[in-house]
């Protein structure tokens, strides 16, 4: 049931008592920062496998059918809460499988080359996965990456530009046949205008889909407004359902029904005639019908536990108190080691998430050895080639004192 919030702000880390935080490397509770990398867990998604795992032991078979949360229509309890935190409508969006199995799956159904449109576009620096993923899409075609894998590079700032996409899209739409676009940026943080960037796509009549691993639960969406043909992520970092937990998919409701080419499973099935058994395979109206094997329900389990907070919370009041959280750290740092450190995460509230992205001046070893030493003082924080320190403050568990307590550390151990 979506609760209906007052106008009472969120304040940072208000719901920390519902996690289990997790011991850093001094033995005690130290300042978890990584959850921009694996949420912590909540103690309700501990219960609801600790549930399904007594259903499994008390019920077995039956459980697909009796009891109060059936396992046969089990992912459909996180469809409400996934559909609020995207921007879409129920019929758009269901969990399944995991980030890249999703992708996989939506470019075989929305990547369809032509002599004349053969190139994908995606940002330098993308997440591997998610170039491993559309290399091979491109070669199943027998075409070749090094000709039709386009990547737009960031600018000397370091950041990607919506302007040089458009552009791009401007001068060789024709040539496109698919965008691929994060909605946060994994090594920057930055985050990006998915309006203005499916208002290119569609100009240049190119399908877009979009990653929001590090989006969904951390910055606000709203793909149906918005008209992005296709989106996957995963749930294991700001959504805090664990580690491998099954993943999401979005696809617009203008594709719905889809006459294109998919790869099809029983559980894509219609549920009406699931059981019939018949060879013949009937779509599941809407994104469902890209789904191929059942849910797995001691990873969903966690997930439908945690969208529970996040629809407690608001996603809107959590935004603000991200912003509240990030902002202070940016300018927290700027203040005290603002000569040491370079701020790679752009600053304007609507360009940013809860993940600050910066790099020592002095070079990759003096970040290296800055991270190892927050890391030896119970900060758990995150490191990503060449030179990034990555701190992701989670307004969910995170508190305005931690955020200061790790800009004193970050102070004194630069200054040691």
């Amino acid at each position: 049931m979506t609760i209906v919030h007052s106008d009472t702000e969120f304040a940072p880390g208000r719901f920390r008592e519902r996690f289990r935080m997790p011991d850093a490397a001094t033995g005690r509770e130290g300042i978890y920062f990584c959850g921009n990398s694996l949420g912590p867990l909540p103690i309700a998604a501990a219960e609801a496998v600790e549930a399904e795992l007594e259903r499994w032991g008390q019920m077995a078979v039956t459980g697909h059918f009796d009891g109060p949360m059936p396992w046969v229509p089990y992912h459909t309890l996180a469809t409400d809460g996934l559909a609020a935190l995207t921007g879409a409508q129920p019929k758009e969006v269901v969990a399944m499988n995991a980030l890249t199995i999703n992708l996989h799956l939506m470019l075989t159904s929305f990547y369809r080359p032509t002599p004349q449109r053969g190139k994908v576009v995606m940002e330098q620096g993308a997440f591997p996965s998610d170039r491993h993923a559309i290399e091979s899409q491109i070669r199943s075609h027998g075409l070749d990456p090094t000709h039709q894998l386009v990547e737009i590079a960031p600018r000397e700032d370091r950041l990607h530009h919506e302007e040089d996409l458009e552009d791009y899209l401007a001068r060789h739409g024709d040539e496109v046949a698919l965008v691929l676009w994060p909605g946060v940026q994994y090594a920057t943080g930055q985050a990006f205008d998915l309006a203005r960037i499916a208002r290119a796509a569609r100009r240049a009549e190119v399908p877009l889909g979009v990653d929001l691993a590090h989006a969904i639960g951390n910055i606000e969406l709203n793909l149906h407004d918005d008209g992005i043909d296709f989106a996957v992520w995963c749930h294991y970092k700001y959504l805090n359902a664990g580690p491998g937990s099954v993943g999401g998919a979005f696809v617009h409701a203008r594709h719905h029904p889809f006459d294109g080419p998919r790869l099809a499973g029983w559980w894509g099935h219609e549920p009406a005639s699931r059981f019939q058994m018949a060879p013949e395979h009937r779509p599941a109206p809407g994104v469902e019908g890209w789904q191929v094997s059942g849910p797995p329900i001691l990873s969903t389990a966690p997930l439908v536990a945690s969208l529970a907070l996040f629809d407690e919370a608001g996603m809107a009041r959590l935004r603000r108190a991200s912003l509240e959280l990030t902002g202070r750290l940016a300018s927290g740092l700027a203040d005290t080691v603002g000569d040491e450190i370079d701020i790679i995460t752009p600053l304007e509230p609507h360009r940013h998430g809860a993940q600050l992205s910066f790099r020592a001046k002095r070079g990759r070893e003096a970040g290296r050895q800055l991270f190892e030493r927050l890391v030896g003082h119970g900060v758990i924080g995150d490191w990503r080639e060449p030179d990034i320190i990555r701190m992701a403050p989670a307004p969910l568990y995170n508190t305005r004192e931690e955020v200061d307590q790790f800009v004193v550390l970050v102070d004194r151990l630069i200054r040691a």
